[in-house]
């Protein structure tokens, strides 16, 4: 896919609000990619953000995603191909031509791991909801991988349909993800090395038992269940008690580490051109072979190799075992 075949950020993320009920609602609009969002749509959501916990016009925030899904992760496509031509960090860190900065080349360890530092970044677009001090809701459906689940880490509240599915495709292919410390904290230790070690992603009951899900509901109730949420949080009490709790609750995420998460998950990441592969061949990371066959191929194909209940894609999940 070319740059031309790519909508611009502005179509890719829309945002609406509502001054009379106070709620504003951000929407992924990609469907027919599964609303992956390209590196200036994360930094648009992240602007977005920003820009919402600051308008007294808001107070809460609704996200979600058009289509059958809230979304299956990042556009890793662009960002595989960005990085062949030199230009991701100029474009992940916003540098124009007018910008005097020479980035690191690609064998300097700070090529890779100020990408990895920048996702802790609120304005990545990546960690962007753990600044917000509104309230925020996360609408749920079909696929939360990747890049969706990190929101959905961060987010005040979930809300799920029953068909939802939770996790990332990252733990198959390299085991890692920037969100890790804080998944641990919200899904409970236990689960989440089960999800880490396994690769297997998880039903919104599942998650539900977990306590990281406040509600799970038949798809076609799930609107109006995100909407009772979001009409009584703009309800109660006012924004600058909600600001307090939430630099409360910020307080609390701090004290157990979640940004330290951040810049641990990001260390992790930038080692991996240090790890060597099994005797079998496993691979440890994202191998130039995998990148070239394709990486979406790639996880597909691996798919395969686990059990159907297992499996990320919903289609595979019908499927026997090793077909």
């Amino acid at each position: 896919m070319t740059d031309v075949d790519v909508p611009p950020p502005e179509e890719i993320i829309l945002y609406e609000k509502d001054p009379s009920t106070r709620i504003a609602t951000i929407t992924f609009n990609r469907p027919d990619q599964l609303n992956i969002p390209t590196i200036g749509a994360r930094r648009r959501y992240g602007d977005l953000i920003f820009k919402a916990s600051m308008d007294d016009d808001v107070k809460v925030l609704v996200v979600r995603g058009v289509g059958d899904h809230l979304g299956s992760g990042a556009d890793l496509d662009e960002l595989m191909a960005k990085q062949a031509a030199g230009t991701a960090l100029y474009e992940e860190f916003g540098f124009t031509e007018d910008d005097d900065v020479t980035m690191p080349g690609p064998r300097a360890y700070r090529a890779g791991g100020s990408l990895l530092h920048w996702y802790g970044n609120v304005r990545s677009g990546c960690r962007s909801l753990q600044d917000f001090k509104k309230i925020s809701i996360l609408e749920v459906k079909g696929y939360c991988y990747g890049w969706h689940f990190y929101q959905a880490a961060d987010a005040d509240l979930v809300i799920s349909s029953d068909d939802a599915l939770f996790g990332h495709p990252a733990f198959r292919y390299v085991g890692y993800a920037p969100r890790m410390w804080q998944w641990a904290m919200t899904m409970g230790l236990r689960k989440f090395q089960e999800m880490v070690f396994t690769g297997r992603p998880f039903t919104a009951q599942q998650m539900y038992e977990c306590n990281f899900l406040n509600s799970v509901v038949p798809r076609d109730q799930l609107e109006a269940e995100v909407d009772k949420y979001a009409l009584a949080c703009a309800r109660t009490r006012p924004t600058d008690t909600v600001f307090m709790q939430k630099v409360f609750f910020e307080i609390m995420k701090q004290h157990q580490g979640e940004y330290m998460g951040s810049l641990l998950s990001a260390w992790l990441e930038s080692m991996g051109p240090m790890l060597r592969s099994d005797e079998d061949g496993s691979p440890t990371r994202l191998s130039k072979e995998t990148m070239d066959a394709g990486l979406n191929l790639a996880v597909k194909d691996n798919d395969s190799r686990f059990p159907p209940e297992w499996r990320l894609s919903r289609s595979g999940r019908q499927k026997p075992a090793n077909d």
